[in-house]
């Protein structure tokens, strides 16, 4: 079983910063990829940022040179670092990890989202 446990969500003012942080345990064999979505309401899911093993990013153009994904390799936690945050960001953010568990094929894991408004 994977698991991932998402902490850091919140309500901050306009041109404040908030740090998501993702927990994952479990029987992973390997990583294939880790990622922040987020969906506001009534909108679709939309790809914020993804990171994978070899330190590659790529981010939505909305969140470039404001938002910055790492990864913990030895903890196995992701962060999104947010800063400068405007209204428009304001959604409940999800963990994505595409692993491998002892086989070849793929799987998509999920957190359970945390909800970050900003708002003053």
């Amino acid at each position: 079983q994977v698991q991932l446990v998402e902490s850091g969500g919140g309500l901050v003012q306009p041109g404040g910063s908030l740090r998501l942080s993702c927990d994952v345990s479990g029987n992973i064999f390997s990583i294939v990829s880790m990622g922040w979505y987020r969906q506001a309401p009534g909108k679709q899911r939309e790809l914020v940022a993804t990171i994978i093993p070899g330190g590659t990013t790529n981010y939505a153009d909305s969140v470039k040179g404001r938002f910055t994904i790492s990864r913990d390799n030895a903890n196995n936690t992701v962060y999104l670092q947010m800063n400068s945050l405007i209204p428009e960001d304001t959604a409940v953010y999800y963990c994505k990890i595409l692993a491998r568990i002892g086989t070849p094929n793929v799987y998509q894991y999920w957190g359970q989202g945390t909800q970050v408004t900003v708002s003053s």
